[in-house]
């Protein structure tokens, strides 16, 4: 598109015949009169997945007991199978994959392995625009340590409040920090760090670094093994479409295979020795040793027809879909909404910028109200962000468009004025 060319609905339509992705729409249960812009927080269930949910089903009531071995998906290899499947879409081996645990349980896990305070080496990097959870699993890893949060946790400051330079992080990087943990994508803003460069430094400097990818994977083709990355952890339930509170993932590269885990359970032995029933433990030399308890398998069932359709679909075709969409998406925004209180507070560059968009309105909590009210359905970040993320696989331009223009009417015509200033109890 040039900077002149009007962005027409029929342009829309235009972009759509020529999208490779409309096949996919077909895949997903898309509702009629919703257009669905909360793929970055909770992906949209597709047949597949109920087919596979339906199969696993099955065989718990035919197999019973001899569904961890038999049957066209033993449980017993499950995880196994779905981190081989994983394993393309971040850039690394499959057995520095492991699918299991939740986010949150993950990063207590590889912290707790990497952690090690020595010395003047005590402190934990972070930046203070990353989500919540992360931040309250450091604190707690600091203080199971016996130090402070307050002085051994250093969260590196945001310049404009949206995002974070790299080199900010670069010079925290001092001889008291013992570990670097960062989002891939700054959950609000969508901001794409150097994940590579951010590495390097760290090592240099003889720091590991482990990064949350829960809102690039899927969206963001990654090469974590190539650079070099410690460890990572992601859920499954966004981009990946792994269903409400999906079994997450992990990945450790191999470099550290063979080190006992922070947390050790039964599944952290070695396979062919977990019903040898030691007290002895002789852990996994794979990201599998990182796993704790039993997989749930139930809830793996959704990721398997994700994951069918990602190797499909190839992540890199993913990528390009990703960021066609999503600027047209602040094209349009620039050419309708102007001067109606919008801003885009997202990077404009490719290569920083993540799978959503983030508009930022001092009216954000009731425009969002509103937009469900007229069938759009948004995501909400407090104070005064609207994160709209139209999906590779299942959103159209026409989509994009028509939501545009809902956004536009809803502050001309003042609709939202209908609705109160409290946040929902889930935004």
């Amino acid at each position: 598109m040039s900077k002149t060319e009007v962005i027409s609905k029929e342009k829309a339509r235009e972009f759509d015949k020529q999208d490779e992705f409309q096949q996919y729409r077909d895949e997903f249960f898309l509702q009629q009169e919703q257009i669905y812009m909360d793929g970055n927080s909770l992906g949209l269930m597709s047949k597949r997945a109920e087919t596979k949910v339906n199969e696993l089903m099955e065989s718990w009531k035919v197999l019973a007991i001899q569904g961890w071995t038999k049957g066209n998906y033993p449980w017993f290899y499950l995880p196994e199978k779905l981190s081989e499947m994983c394993a393309p879409l971040i850039g690394a081996e499959s057995k520095e994959v492991m699918i299991c645990g939740s986010t949150t349980s993950n990063i207590h896990q590889l912290v707790s392995t990497f952690y090690k305070p020595n010395g003047k080496k005590t402190k934990i990097l972070a930046d203070e625009l990353t989500f919540p959870s992360d931040i309250y699993a450091l604190q707690s890893q600091i203080k199971l340590q016996g130090y402070n949060p307050d002085e051994h946790l250093i969260r590196v400051k945001s310049r404009d409040g949206r995002m974070i330079e790299e080199d900010d992080i670069i010079s925290k990087m001092t001889d008291e920090v013992a570990l670097i943990f960062l989002p891939t994508v700054l959950y609000r803003s969508g901001q794409l760090l150097d994940i590579e460069r951010l590495t390097k430094e760290a090592h240099k400097r003889g720091i590991k670094i482990g990064f949350d990818a829960c809102h690039s994977i899927g969206a963001v083709p990654h090469q974590f093994s190539d650079w070099g990355v410690d460890f990572a952890v992601w859920c499954n339930y966004k981009y990946l479409n792994g269903g409400p509170g999906s079994v997450a993932g992990l990945y450790v590269n191999k470099k550290h295979f063979g080190i006992e885990p922070g947390l050790t359970g039964w599944y952290s032995s070695k396979k062919d020795k977990q019903f040898d029933m030691s007290h002895t433990l002789e852990v996994e030399e794979s990201a599998g040793a990182f796993q704790v308890g039993t997989s749930h398998i139930l809830s793996l069932a959704p990721i398997i027809a994700s994951l069918e359709l990602f190797a499909e679909a190839n992540i890199e075709k993913v990528r390009e879909k990703s960021l066609q969409i999503t600027r047209f998406m602040m094209e349009l925004v620039e050419q309708e909404l102007e001067g109606l209180g919008y801003y885009i507070g997202n990077p404009m560059e490719d290569g920083r910028r993540g799978g959503h968009v983030c508009l930022e309105h001092d009216e954000a909590i009731r425009i969002c109200k509103a937009l469900v009210e007229e069938g759009v359905i948004p995501d909400n970040r407090p104070p005064n962000i609207i994160r709209l993320a139209p999906i590779a696989f299942y959103t159209s331009y026409e989509e994009v468009f028509d939501t545009v223009q809902t956004l536009k009417r809803i502050v001309l015509e003042k609709r939202y004025e209908q609705y109160g200033k409290e946040r929902n109890v889930v935004s």
